[in-house]
């Protein structure tokens, strides 16, 4: 071969090997992390619902993928601080993000600078279920219903009343100030880190009400130590059939159901998305797993990468609108 065509041919060729030499760094990669523990970060505190629910799915995801799953809790800022390491985690299939809606539709509309863009810097992996948010007082309150709470508002505070909510500028949060405008009251939002500690206000009416997740309430409602008054969605829940619906009580708009999903740093390799995401699909489609998260209000749905993002999109732009109508500015 002659120096000018061994010269055409390593310009010819030089793509080519520099895809197969990216590839193999990513199969590398992911090999080798496969043989690592999988961490599954959670943005709340132990104890609360979304803790509960990577927990019960940290056995079948782990038996499924044959590899040792670590659920690491990184608590603070509404899931901020735990979707900020995702972002920063090397993207070969050792870090992963569960967490609701907040912190992936919610926070980069409310916060000014997050720190992350979910569009940009994650992949979503797989969503595998959606809920409802409730509103619940203290079982040692004297309101039976939503209506009760109402006049007790008016007649015992004046017209004032805080309510706990899980995280600041969250939906919870939105919704308190659409419940202070519909009727006309002086409802201040007081905000917790994560529902654990809102729940134990709540149990020592050291607060009067909060709003929080179906999966954080529902046990409390069926001892008696809360009661739930109200509950968003567009229907009752299976669990809480007694419940009323905001929509019933005509406060509309509030019927899209926030949902859970899995996310991975943007980058990790599509066969491991498509690998986990069988995972995660098979896992909760376990009788025993479906049970046990639908006892706690879930609606199981199990959604691929591209239903994920489809989901996540089309709520991020509900909640927009709301947002913007509040007035809110981003902090």
């Amino acid at each position: 071969m002659t120096h000018a065509s061994r010269r055409r041919f390593l310009v010819q060729t030089a793509p080519q090997a520099a895809v197969l030499a990216a590839a193999s760094v990513t199969g590398w990669r992911w090999s080798w992390a496969s043989e690592k523990p999988l961490r599954i970060l959670v943005g709340f505190p132990p104890g609360g619902g979304t803790d509960v629910i990577a927990r019960l799915l940290q056995e079948p995801l782990g038996r499924r993928l044959g590899r040792t799953v670590i659920i690491e809790n990184k608590p603070g800022a509404g899931g901020q601080i735990a979707a900020q390491q995702l972002k920063t985690s090397v993207p070969d299939g050792s870090t992963l993000f569960l967490t609701h809606d907040h912190s992936i539709s919610i926070l980069p509309q409310v916060v000014r600078h997050a720190g992350f863009v979910p569009a940009v810097d994650f992949e979503p992996v797989g969503g595998f279920a959606s809920f409802v948010n409730t509103f619940a007082v203290s079982g040692l309150h004297p309101a039976r219903s939503f209506e009760e709470y109402l006049k007790w508002v008016r007649k015992s505070s004046h017209g004032r009343s805080a309510v706990g909510i899980p995280a600041p500028a969250s939906t919870p949060e939105f919704l308190v100030k659409q419940l202070a405008q519909r009727y006309d009251l002086d409802l201040q939002s007081v905000p917790y880190k994560g529902s654990a500690p809102m729940i134990g206000d709540m149990l020592g009416r050291q607060i009067e009400a909060g709003i929080g997740s179906v999966q954080d309430f529902v046990h409390y409602h069926k001892e008696g130590k809360l009661r739930v008054l109200a509950v968003l969605g567009g229907r009752r829940q299976p669990l809480l059939p007694e419940v009323p619906t905001f929509s019933e009580l005509g406060l509309k708009g509030l019927e899209d159901m926030p949902y859970y999903g899995i996310y991975a740093p943007k980058g990790v390799p599509a066969a491991f998305i498509q690998h986990f995401a069988k995972a995660l699909a098979d896992s909760v489609q376990e009788p025993a797993i479906r049970q046990q998260l639908e006892a706690i209000g879930l609606v199981v749905d199990a959604m691929g990468p591209e239903q994920l993002a489809q989901r996540e999109k089309a709520y991020t732009a509900v909640w927009k609108r709301i947002i913007q109508d509040s007035g809110f500015q981003p902090q």
